[in-house]
């Protein structure tokens, strides 16, 4: 019992490879990327893919990268839980479906893409500012060319503290990033980060925990 709550308590520690190659997503809509979209035609083009389910990968690369993804015409209300799994995905596909809104930070982490179509009445993520250039053709909005946030004129509305420096995050998204040796909160701590303090730490807090359940879960059982 006690391996067992242990295990449960470690299980969001450990390395997801299935979500990290986009499995779920791939297979959240049934067969291959439809004829004519622009994972198709993008994936038909481009040396060295395959299509797999509704992705199109970068083949022989290890872990095969996820260069598109067609969720065209799937009936989706809502974006897939498992979008973040597509997240170095160039092209993306989403019209044909009931979409009415993207959630705020639904495209969080999606540096590498380059051309999003969406139904017609979704506008592109992070505003028209945020590409190169956003066209409309029938019942579909095409969003391509993801500009460099941090690249612009304009002042970010949240700028980077003092040691570190601005990073993209997604469509109209940064992430400020710690220059090196500077780390932690605001970027104020200087030196190499503590990962061995850090992970013992982490591990005697599991373990304590997991024995507290075990032992609470002993005296319920000899409970009459």
């Amino acid at each position: 019992m006690g391996a067992f709550l242990l295990l449960l308590l470690l299980l969001p520690l450990l390395p997801l490879s299935r979500a990290a190659t986009g499995e779920a997503v791939c297979g959240s809509c049934p067969g291959p990327p439809r004829s004519g979209s622009i994972v198709a035609r993008f994936c038909a083009s481009r040396p060295g893919t395959e299509s797999e389910g509704r992705c199109c990968r970068e083949r022989g690369a290890h872990p095969e990268r996820l260069l598109g993804l067609d969720l065209s015409n799937c009936s989706l209300h809502d974006l897939p839980p498992g979008l973040a799994e597509a997240a170095a995905a160039v092209v993306l596909d989403l019209t044909e479906n009931p979409l009415t809104t993207l959630p705020n930070g639904s495209f969080l982490g999606f540096t590498h893409l380059q051309c999003l179509a969406l139904p017609l009445p979704l506008e592109c993520p992070g505003g028209s500012s945020a590409w190169e250039e956003v066209t409309t053709n029938g019942s579909s909005r095409l969003c391509q060319g993801q500009r460099n946030p941090c690249n612009g004129s304009g002042e970010l509305a949240w700028p980077c503290p003092e040691n570190a420096a601005c990073a993209p995050d997604g469509p109209g998204l940064v992430q400020c990033l710690c220059d090196s040796p500077f780390h932690g909160y605001k970027c104020l701590r200087e030196g190499t980060f503590p990962v061995l303090l850090f992970c013992g730490i982490l591990g005697a807090i599991t373990m304590a925990l997991a024995l507290l359940l075990w032992g609470t879960q002993r005296r319920k059982a000899k409970t009459p």
